[in-house]
């Protein structure tokens, strides 16, 4: 009887010790920014812009040089950072289109695994177009019904003094709109840091997306620049100031170490400012080219990433859910299957060379694929016209070597085909054990709906709905 005692003791003291010495899980925060091109930093060596907070991020942290956005415009690469899938799969075929209801996020997911989980800044997922409508709580697509705890929010872009939805109830914010929601979410992780729970927070900013408005002080280093430059810059220069906010609110609560930072944009660059915008790749926001889907990326963890360095392993926002469950260790049967990213989680601890899983993009008719040193990209699916690129070798995208490497490309297009594919499944519903509950493909301009009527006063008068308007008439914007 003895003996089983000192067992039943022995142990227990051996979970005790085990469980002891289980690292706690991290707090989670993802940041994006919303337009900035991938030469538009100031560790990219950026002519006129300065971001010294980024670059204390990049210096202590993973820096990218090969990062791609899910899509070379907005809401389909918000859609692939919460699903770990291609756009077209949830139904957010391009800017301003909804995301598939039966689609499961990693907000959920972690919600589930216990974490508290808050969004603050643009959604833009819930299918309304048109420039800076907070949402309704009775949105069926509001960031709550996807796993979010707290949000404060609103559907498109926003600037300076913003009318922001803090889950349906609309209030009217002061101040520039990088600071705001960064406070918003230190006082939210302030309340919530001492809880058991970890956090889990995404910060979606609307900078630097048109229309370009920026407080004095952040455009005086552009006075020599042209007005939107000027406005341009500045919010740059505003959204950079914001970060090193948040990474010194981290600190200033003493729990920078286990906090996971991940940021990054949300697509290329634009063509109004530059080449420089994109560092010299090809192509803008809105294309498939380098220009449009490389973006800055940095991921800053201080207890899991001990040493800073910079990796050239190509990596995607696609790749985010899969990586943060790899961390927590969530079960699969948290995502629809399939997923198109992959866990680079190693990455946090080594180099690595060679990535297995290729990153696929489709974008209205637009596809490409990036396999390592090599990309294949159609600029129209349906002509089967290809080309390819090597991007080692050629990064600027200047030399179609597609008849010269016939064994890759057809590898390659094989690859991409059976890929291709298996999207037209998923658009026809094919994920889903039961089919879609509802047509995929929603979205409509939001000052039509008859709910929003008794609202649309309060934006008539405001910049973000006069820059929609062309001879007097809302023009529904891309983005």
């Amino acid at each position: 009887m003895k003996r089983t005692a000192i067992l039943i003791i022995l142990i227990i003291h051996g979970l005790l010790v085990l469980a002891a010495k289980k690292p706690k899980r991290p707090n989670i925060i993802l940041v994006m920014s919303d337009d900035q091109g991938w030469g538009q930093t100031g560790y990219n060596n950026h002519p006129i812009l300065k971001t010294p907070n980024l670059d204390k991020m990049a210096e202590n942290g993973l820096r990218f040089n090969r990062f791609y956005a899910g899509a070379p415009v907005c809401s389909p690469t918000r859609a692939s950072v919460l699903t770990g899938r291609s756009n077209d799969r949830t139904g957010v075929y391009s800017a301003g289109y909804a995301i598939c209801k039966q689609e499961k996020t990693i907000a959920q997911a972690l919600k589930n695994a216990g974490y508290k989980t808050a969004i603050f800044g643009k959604w833009h997922l819930d299918g309304l177009r048109g420039p800076g409508v907070p949402i309704l709580a009775s949105d069926e697509r509001n960031p709550g019904k996807f796993g979010f705890d707290e949000w404060l929010s609103v559907s498109n872009f926003f600037d300076i003094d913003p009318i922001m939805s803090h889950k349906g109830e609309f209030v009217e914010m002061k101040g520039e709109s990088s600071h705001i929601i960064v406070n918003e979410a230190l006082r939210y992780i302030e309340k919530e840091k001492d809880q058991e729970k970890p956090l889990f927070v995404v910060i979606w900013y609307g900078s630097p997306h048109a229309p370009w408005r920026a407080d004095d002080k952040d455009k005086k280093p552009f006075g020599n620049l042209d007005e939107k430059a000027q406005n341009h810059y500045g919010e740059l220069v505003n959204m950079d100031s914001s970060m090193g906010d948040l990474r010194n609110g981290l600190r200033s609560m003493k729990i920078e170490e286990n906090t996971l930072v991940w940021f990054n944009s949300d697509n290329g660059g634009l063509p109004n400012f530059g080449p420089e915008t994109v560092g010299g790749l090809r192509g803008y926001k809105g294309k498939i080219y380098e220009g449009g889907l490389r973006v800055p990326c940095i991921i800053e963890w201080p207890a899991g990433i001990k040493q800073s360095r910079i990796t050239d392993y190509p990596a995607s926002t696609m790749d985010i859910f899969p990586t943060i469950a790899d961390l927590v260790d969530l079960p699969e049967s948290n995502m629809v299957l399939p997923v198109d990213g992959t866990s680079i989680l190693k990455l946090f601890t080594k180099d690595l060379k060679t990535r297995v899983k290729p990153i696929p993009f489709r974008h209205v008719g637009k596809a490409a694929m990036v396999d390592n040193n090599y990309k294949l990209l159609s600029l129209d699916i349906t002509k089967n016209e290809f080309e390819l690129y090597d991007l080692v070798k050629d990064p600027n995208e200047t030399n179609n070597i597609i008849d010269k490497e016939k064994d890759i490309a057809s590898r390659m297009l094989e690859v991409f085909t059976a890929w291709n594919q298996s999207v037209e499944a998923s658009v026809a519903g094919k994920d889903f054990p039961n089919g879609l509950t509802e047509p995929n493909g929603y979205n409509v301009q939001w000052n039509t709906l008859p709910e929003y009527e008794p609202y649309f006063e309060q934006w008539r008068n405001r910049p973000e709905y006069q820059s929609t308007l062309k001879n007097g008439n809302q023009v529904s914007p891309e983005n």
